[in-house]
């Protein structure tokens, strides 16, 4: 009853039932006995039906019941259905909908979804040595970068050594991903004289992907070297790099390094540090000793030689510290062109310990044999050696 709003329409339905219950018993008992035998004259059978024939029509089709039905409100029966209840029904379908699409909304602010071309071709290890940093709240204008815009960053996994200290590599992941994927591949490198710290890029508008929200370390509108720059925002993230290494044990050497937008941003810390200065003219406080950079670009190359060319001590590190670049042929994201163009950047303005690495029908993603160079120039350009525990 409460679908179509309390109010008693079931009275006249009930009484047209009971009224036609009424009258066919009435005519049942009043009506004259059939006579045994013999044929029956025309008055006879229109008293006495046919036991053969259809039963009479249901009290419910009479013509009561259709003026029964008819008092109730039509406000409330249309066609056959019930308004009341298809209005709740479509109430709670759009109710569903609306959280449904608020879910979906928090889920992308999170940067969980965008990113699935920035995937890594390697199967992870365990993470029984990866441990995190709880503060997830750290802002990027630590050392003097200048910041005017808290983008808080996410936790920071750090891949402690298995043998002996002797390095530590803070290690930038892509657009879109996080450091815990990258903590758990790093792990299952053989360097244990390695600590590597993978840090989480906080979620800002990108322009690439029309405003909306993901984890990067700086906003950019292509993925290349001819992309407007983000000064402030690459900035933040050197300042964040050097704010994890500064609080390394003397005698521990250096490094950083990264996949994707994460590898441009290594590139842009080992240019601040040739230069000894961030892009707004802040001092750079670490020392690096080296920087990888796979599937990536030069952010700024415009504006190196300039950087270089200011001093002597500029152009003397920028020829000291190696530099290992890394790329495929088949890259559809960063393409290799960009890439390519980055090493030749390097080279040409006093960086002269570059080394370029190309993997035909590699796309934007890494396979083991890069990661095998990859070690490989790291125990030599740290002096690591094979037999080091």
């Amino acid at each position: 009853m409460w679908c179509c709003g309390g109010a008693e329409w079931w009275r006249p339905l009930l009484r047209s039932l009971v009224d036609s219950r009424t009258d066919q018993a009435t005519t049942t008992t009043t009506t004259t006995a059939r006579p045994k035998g013999g044929p029956l004259s025309a008055a006879q059978i229109s008293l006495f039906p046919n036991p053969r024939a259809p039963p009479p029509a249901s009290p419910l089709f009479s013509r009561t019941h259709a003026r029964a039905r008819a008092s109730i409100p039509r406000r409330l029966y249309l066609l056959g259905w019930c308004w009341s209840a298809v209005v709740i029904v479509v109430v709670v379908v759009v109710v569903v909908a609306v959280g449904c699409a608020a879910l979906a909304g928090v889920l992308v602010r999170r940067g969980r979804g965008g990113a699935s071309a920035f995937v890594r071709g390697m199967s992870f290890g365990g993470s029984s040595s990866v441990a995190s940093d709880l503060s997830v709240g750290m802002k990027w204008d630590a050392l003097g970068a200048g910041a005017k815009r808290p983008f808080e960053y996410g936790r920071t996994h750090v891949v402690r050594p298995k043998g002996a200290h002797k390095a530590t590599i803070v290690w930038l992941h892509g657009l879109g991903d996080n450091g815990a994927s990258w903590s758990q591949l790093l792990e299952t490198l053989p360097l244990p004289n390695i600590k590597w710290i993978c840090p989480t890029a906080p979620s800002r508008p990108v322009s690439v992907f029309g405003g909306f929200p993901s984890t990067a370390w700086f906003d950019v509108a292509d993925l290349s070297e001819d992309a407007p720059d983000d000064i402030e925002g690459l900035d933040a993230s050197a300042a964040h790099v050097a704010n994890l290494l500064s609080t390394e044990p003397a005698d521990i050497k250096l490094g950083v390094g990264g996949f994707s937008m994460g590898a441009a941003t290594a590139l842009y810390s080992a240019t601040c540090f040739a230069h000894g200065k961030y892009g707004n003219g802040n001092p750079y406080p670490v020392n690096i000793s080296l920087a990888v950079g796979l599937s990536g670009w030069l952010p700024c190359a415009r504006t190196l030689k300039n950087k270089i060319e200011a001093s002597p001590e500029a152009a003397q590190k920028a020829s000291s510290i190696p530099l290992l670049l890394c790329h495929g042929k088949a890259d559809d994201v960063v393409m290799y062109k960009h890439g390519e163009r980055s090493a030749d950047a390097l080279k040409l303005n006093g960086f002269s310990n570059v080394v370029f690495k190309s993997y035909n029908r590699l796309g934007h993603y890494t396979v083991p044999e890069e990661m095998d160079e990859v070690c490989k120039w790291l125990t030599e350009n740290l002096g690591l050696g094979t037999s080091s525990s």
